[in-house]
């Protein structure tokens, strides 16, 4: 009786000794907070490893084609747009290679809009651990992040093997614009994302605007038109600055600068990389904006669902 008594309380010695550590959202103000935002993400970053493979196990789950789905709609939209505007509007007879151009631009637009729509949904859809466990809430979005990436990962094979198909693979010095291109679109969706995570747990209207707006982003960029058309056509120099500086827009013109080698000739905007990097650094800002509001909010996830 007293062997049990004394390795128990030599048990309880040891769990006195331990250091004690924080659990739940980050403390503080300003950079302080964010930085320990970001250690906390790092430690479980094993959760949103696994996060990420529920999210693309669970999407194709049961499914023949499996990751094919994930081609689908792309494919599908290149074979509209191709026909029905390249064809029947007359658009590819000004556009060179227009099958390569029009999915360039798909799938630099399609990695924005599922990382926003699919980050902005990802608290609600996770009701049930952020209500039962604790985790870093940016976990969530993040993963939808990463099975985003993983898709436009084989869209991006497609539209690699689509250039050798057509004769003119991507071996040029402009290829280079699309590191500069990838790393706006992943920076704006992943901002995007986060704000839009945290609003719609409290709005759930949210989630509806969002994919109103990315629609309307989609037709605002040069995706099934050339940014030479809108240039050829706006007659205001301050409303095609505008135009030319969103994001997006750059982001796209990047891709298809990149991957698209019939259009080398192509008049395109001055001084793409240097907007682009431009571009890259409002995003870093609009990231850190983000993640404040995001902490800011996150305290209540769990009462409001």
């Amino acid at each position: 009786m007293s062997t049990s008594s004394n390795a128990a309380a030599d048990r309880f010695a040891r769990l006195e000794r331990m250091p004690l550590s924080t659990v739940g959202a980050a403390s503080g103000f300003g950079a302080r907070r964010t930085w320990a935002s970001l250690i906390d993400l790092f430690r479980h970053r094993e959760m949103l490893d696994l996060l990420v493979r529920r999210d693309l196990k669970s999407r194709y789950k049961d499914s023949a084609l499996g990751f094919f789905w994930s081609l689908a709609r792309p494919l599908m939209q290149l074979a509209i747009y191709f026909i029905v505007v390249g064809q029947f509007l007359q658009a590819a007879r000004g556009i060179p290679d227009f099958a390569v151009y029009i999915f360039a631009g798909l799938t630099a637009i399609g990695l924005f809009t599922e990382i926003t729509v699919g980050a902005t949904g990802s608290i609600l859809g996770n009701a049930g651990l952020v209500k039962k466990v604790y985790v870093p809430r940016e976990v969530f979005p993040l993963a939808s992040v990463g099975s985003a990436l993983f898709n436009f990962g084989i869209q991006l094979v497609v539209l690699v093997l689509a250039t050798f198909a057509v004769g003119k693979p991507p071996i040029h010095v402009q290829i280079l614009y699309f590191l500069p291109s990838l790393a706006v679109l992943v920076v704006f969706g992943t901002a995007c994302g986060l704000l839009f995570s945290a609003l719609n747990v409290y709005l759930r209207d949210v989630q509806y605007l969002v994919e109103l707006g990315t629609m309307l982003l989609f037709w605002a960029s040069p995706v099934v038109y050339s940014w030479q058309m809108v240039n050829s056509i706006v007659n205001s120099q301050v409303l095609m600055d505008i135009y030319t500086n969103n994001p997006l827009t750059l982001a796209v013109i990047g891709f298809q600068h990149a991957f698209w080698v019939a259009g080398d000739t192509v008049p395109q905007p001055d001084h793409l990389l240097l907007r682009l990097g431009i571009a890259f650094v409002v995003g870093l800002v609009l990231l850190f904006i983000s993640h404040r509001v995001f902490l800011r909010l996150q305290g209540n996830f769990a009462q409001e669902m």
